[in-house]
Parts: structure tokens; C-alpha cells; sequence
């Protein structure tokens, strides 16, 4: 029994080694990761640290099922608006379709890969990305398109929880962050699991 025990714990070390190694997006199929209660992450706590007000235009890379999606785009009324992008049409069908059921009409859907935004220079207040950046192959093109689509004053909230397998940690996000033109302000909640706030440096 021991032996099976240690068996199973190398190979779920090894999958999780794997995953680090091999970034890649949650996939449609296993949506139900995206769409459990998200402790330390809270609803609450990202609507503190964003400090999102009516009109603003926010970017929401890798929304997944929509669970911060939809509460955003209340904060943004009246006048604002969420723009989800995600490399997954699954995903942004499904997002789009519980706006439609909540009656929510400020979320709009982009097809696209982070690495390269199809947005102008300057065309956002804030953007957000929640258990995604790890995902992203290639984290400093990344966060320097972010940094590009942000206006000057702009920010970016960051949000990890230990536990993901792409999981980034604070000081790796202050270093990428930095070298991307991203200036870290500050943290919300422990660091195993927390939203960090950049902004436009």
C-alpha cells in the first residue's frame, strides 16, 4: 500500500513538473478547475485592489468560464466595458453566453494569443489576467504587449494561487514585471495567494 502511495505521488510530481515545463491553457474540457470557488483570490478582493469605476475599458485575458467576467462588467456600468480575450473560442462562447443569460451587455469577445494583442497602443485603463500568465509560453512578450495596450496610469492586476501548476510567484512577477516597463504597487493577500497591481511605469 505504502509503495502504491509513493508511486502515485511521483507521478503526480512528475505531471506537475511536466505542466511547469510545458505552459499551456487550461482546457475547455477540464473547465471545471476554472470554475471552483477561488480561495484568497476572492471576488472581493480583486474589485479592492483593481479599484475598477464606471466608463473604464478593461482587458480580461483568460477568463475561462467568466467567473470574474461578469461581476467586473457591473462595476464598469454605466459607460464601461470588459474586452475577454482568450485563445479558446470554447472559452469565450461560454463566457459570452452567461452574460447573455444575466443580461449583461458590456462584455465583448476577442479570438487571440496574449503574445501578440490585437489592440491599439493605449486603449485600456486596466487589465487583468487571473491564473494565466503562467500559461503563457513566452510571460515577457506577454507582459510587454500588456504594458502596450495600457494607458499611461494604467494598471495590471496579476492573480496566483499556489497550487496551479503554472503558479508565478511574487518575486518573479515584480522582475518580469520591471524589465516589461510594469511598476509593482503592491499585494493583496499572502503570497500563496494573491492579486498584485502593476502599473504603467
Amino acid at each position: 500500500m505504502r509503495k502504491a502511495v509513493l508511486i502515485a505521488l511521483g507521478a503526480l510530481v512528475a505531471v506537475a513538473l511536466w505542466w511547469r515545463r510545458n505552459p499551456s491553457a487550461c482546457p475547455y474540457s477540464q473547465r471545471f478547475w476554472v470554475e471552483a470557488p477561488h480561495p484568497l483570490i476572492t471576488r472581493e478582493r480583486l474589485r479592492e485592489i483593481l479599484d475598477p469605476r464606471p466608463g473604464e475599458r478593461v482587458l480580461e485575458v483568460g477568463p475561462g468560464t467568466g467567473y470574474y467576467t461578469l461581476d467586473l462588467a457591473s462595476w464598469l456600468d454605466p459607460g464601461g466595458s470588459v474586452q475577454i480575450f482568450d485563445i479558446q473560442q470554447q472559452m469565450l462562447d461560454h463566457t459570452m453566453e452567461r452574460a447573455r443569460e444575466r443580461g449583461i451587455a458590456n462584455v465583448f469577445p476577442t479570438l487571440g494569443d496574449a503574445r501578440e494583442l490585437p489592440f491599439e497602443d493605449s486603449s485600456f485603463d486596466a487589465a487583468l489576467l487571473t491564473a494565466v500568465l503562467g500559461e503563457i509560453p513566452d510571460q515577457d512578450t506577454a507582459l510587454r504587449e500588456l504594458r502596450r495596450v495600457l494607458k499611461p496610469g494604467g494598471r495590471l492586476i496579476v492573480g496566483e494561487l499556489f497550487g496551479d501548476p503554472h503558479f508565478v510567484t511574487e518575486g518573479s512577477l515584480r522582475n518580469r514585471g520591471a524589465a516589461a516597463g510594469l511598476a509593482f504597487e503592491r499585494r493583496s493577500g499572502p503570497k500563496l495567494g494573491y492579486f498584485a497591481r502593476l502599473a504603467v511605469a
